[in-house]
Parts: C-alpha cells; sequence; structure tokens
C-alpha cells in the first residue's frame, strides 16, 4: 500500500470519528447483558445490531462533517473532531459518498432485522435514522437549533438501548429504556463538551447549540448534571431493583468524572476543553463497560449460587 492510499485510509478513520464510537458500543452492551440476564441473547442479531448501529453513528459524523463545512461551522474553528474537509483531507463529494453508503448499508441491517423481529423496530429505527439526517442538514438541523443534546440523549440511550434488546427479544420491556437513561446522559455530555468547546466558533455562525442558548456558565451546569446524573440514575436503579447492585462499580470512573466537571467549569483555553472532551468520551466509555461488567459479575454470582 503506497502513502496516498494510507493517507486516505487515515483520511476515512478520522472521519468516522472512532473515538465518538462508545455511543453505540455501551448501549449496545448494555442490551446485550439485559438480554442474557432475561436469557434471550442471541449473538448473530446481536453482532447484526452492532455492525448495523456502528454504520449510522458513522454516517451521522460524515454528514455532521459535510453539512457543518458547507455551512461555515468550521471557519472559525481551531481544534475539534473530524475536520477533515477543513484540513482537504477528503473532498466535499467523497464525504457525502460515504454518507450516503453508511446510510444505506445501516438502514439494509435494519431491515433486514426488521423482518426477524416486529414492527417496534421500525420505528426506533425510522427515528433513528431521521436523527442521522436532520442532525445538521435539512432545514431544520437539529444540531443548530438546541435539540442536538436532547435527540443524542433519547436515540444513543434508551431508544437504542430498547432497539438492541427487542431484536433479541423480539418484545417489548421497560428494562432497557430504563437502563438507557444513565447512558443517554452520558452520551450527551460527549456532545455537550464538545458545544462547550465551540461555543464561541459556534455562536460566530448562528448555530444555536444548548451551550450558545445557555452561555458558558449555564453550559458548564448542564455538563454537571449530564454526568452527574448518569451516576445518580445509576444509584436510583439499583435503589429500585432495576439494575444489580454489583453495577455499582461505575463508581471506579467517578475520580474521572470529578476531574472533568472541574475542567469544564474553570478552563477557557481550547486545547484542554479539546482534551476534555475526548475524555468525556472516554469517560462514557468506562462507564458503560464498568456497568456491563458489573452486570456480568451479578449474572455469574447468581450462576454460582445456584450450582451450590
Amino acid at each position: 500500500m503506497n502513502a496516498n492510499n494510507t493517507s486516505k485510509l487515515t483520511a476515512w478513520y478520522r472521519a468516522a470519528r472512532p473515538r465518538t464510537l462508545t455511543a453505540t458500543y455501551v448501549p449496545l452492551g448494555a442490551a446485550a447483558v439485559i438480554a442474557l440476564d432475561q436469557g434471550v441473547f442471541d449473538l448473530a442479531r446481536f453482532l447484526l445490531s452492532l455492525i448495523g448501529a456502528l454504520l449510522l453513528q458513522v454516517a451521522a459524523n460524515l454528514i455532521n462533517e459535510y453539512a457543518d463545512y458547507r455551512r461555515g461551522a468550521e471557519d472559525l474553528k481551531q481544534s475539534g473532531q473530524g475536520m477533515i474537509l477543513k484540513n482537504q483531507l477528503l473532498t466535499p463529494r467523497e464525504i457525502l459518498i460515504g454518507a450516503i453508503f453508511t446510510v444505506l448499508a445501516g438502514a439494509l441491517i435494519g431491515l433486514f432485522l426488521l423482518f426477524q423481529s416486529g414492527p417496534l423496530l421500525l420505528w426506533i429505527g425510522l427515528g433513528g435514522v431521521l436523527v442521522v439526517i436532520m442532525y445538521t442538514a435539512g432545514p431544520f438541523p437539529l444540531a443548530y437549533n438546541g435539540l442536538g443534546e436532547i435527540a443524542v440523549f433519547i436515540f444513543m440511550g434508551p431508544l437504542m438501548v430498547l432497539g438492541a434488546y427487542y431484536v433479541m427479544a423480539v418484545r417489548f420491556d421497560i428494562t432497557p429504556v430504563l437502563v438507557g437513561i444513565p447512558i443517554g446522559f452520558m452520551v450527551a455530555a460527549i456532545l455537550h463538551a464538545n458545544n462547550i468547546r465551540d461555543i464561541d466558533s459556534d455562536r460566530a455562525v448562528n448555530k444555536r447549540t444548548l451551550a450558545v442558548l445557555l452561555g458558558i456558565e449555564g453550559a458548564r451546569i448542564e455538563y454537571l448534571v449530564l454526568v452527574g446524573g448518569a451516576y445518580v440514575m445509576v444509584a436510583l436503579m439499583i435503589g429500585f431493583g432495576v439494575m444489580p447492585v454489583t453495577t455499582l462499580l461505575v463508581a471506579v470512573t467517578l475520580p474521572e468524572a470529578y476531574r472533568l466537571i472541574q475542567i469544564i467549569f474553570t478552563s477557557s483555553d481550547n486545547a484542554l476543553l479539546h482534551q476534555a472532551q475526548g475524555r468525556t468520551a472516554k469517560l462514557h466509555g468506562q462507564f458503560g463497560l464498568w456497568l456491563v461488567v458489573g452486570w456480568l459479575a451479578w449474572l455469574v454470582l447468581r450462576g454460582l449460587s445456584v450450582v451450590g
């Protein structure tokens, strides 16, 4: 492989924004442990769900890259994810073709799973595809009108966990919806950290994110609510018997959450805020990992007690 091909692959890898993909891994992992707990786990359907969801998230990232570039939202940015078009690593046409391909591939997998499960997946899938397209594109882009965090919370939290669970169980259950709430809080925090970093450049191009609408002080409080709320919700879920007590392992990530809240509340340095955004994505991944590990530990302990 020559250097030009290698640089193209690197550019596509960056355009996919791989560190954001925990937003798919975490809800799918949660759906898997719930399905295991209830005895309805199906490996083939789970893997297809994972691939389809990853394709749609990559599509959302590519559409975001394309739409922001067309609207001039990247002109004043000094740092951030992607910036592939601004740095001329790929052409707008290449990004658009990649977005169309990944949307279609993800939708085709979704259609196949729809015929294997039931009608609920159709509505979840349609909503997800619409959010992917309308996030930064269309006449009323969600990200430009203060609805980005809300859309991400709903569709990459409760509805993604429910959809992946439904594909395997072929029935509705309130548990994945509830478990998706703390996950939704944490994934919305990734986006919000991004918007706090870009607050000045977004305001300059009339991109009305929640950070812009709330102002920096309000945006900082929102970040605290989103990150802190994820831990509070896990505690509540345990208290009400929705999650096993071993999911308290998510508390392992509390020190990092505290450090990130400190950075958001005290820093205006763009480079440090960019670092905080990346670390928020890692925090989301670690939070989800420990939630899944805690749940699996509970299943193992329960199995041992039955054998004993």
